[in-house]
């Protein structure tokens, strides 16, 4: 059996990620690639087996409404509070990966 790598969301990102409505992640650090299949988790839930299809490498201060809203937010300055949150107080010329995936296999509870 092979051990998949994992994407981990706070439980609040659940019903956004199976829907379809979240899509991209931001992260300090990634060890993804471009066609990894990834073990989606949310608060401890499998969502299901994603797909990595894109990961960009960004500044912080090149961040769009776009970008924010592939990650279920409505627009930048949402998701840079969300972004405090998690990372704490991030300065422009800060790098970011932005992950993009689609999930492929959704867990029949989702």
């Amino acid at each position: 059996m092979v051990r998949r790598k994992q994407l981990n969301f706070k439980k609040e990102y659940k019903e956004k990620i199976a829907s379809g409505q979240k899509t991209s992640t931001i992260r300090l650090k990634t060890n993804l690639r471009k066609g990894d299949e990834v073990e989606i988790l949310s608060g401890g839930f499998k969502v299901g087996i994603a797909r990595i299809v894109s990961v960009e490498s960004k500044l912080v201060c090149e961040l769009t409404d776009e970008d924010a809203r592939r990650d279920g937010f409505r627009d930048k300055r949402e998701l840079m509070k969300a972004l405090k949150r998690y990372y704490g107080e991030l300065k422009g010329e800060d790098r970011v990966h932005v992950i993009g995936f689609e999930i492929v296999c959704k867990n029949s509870e989702s």
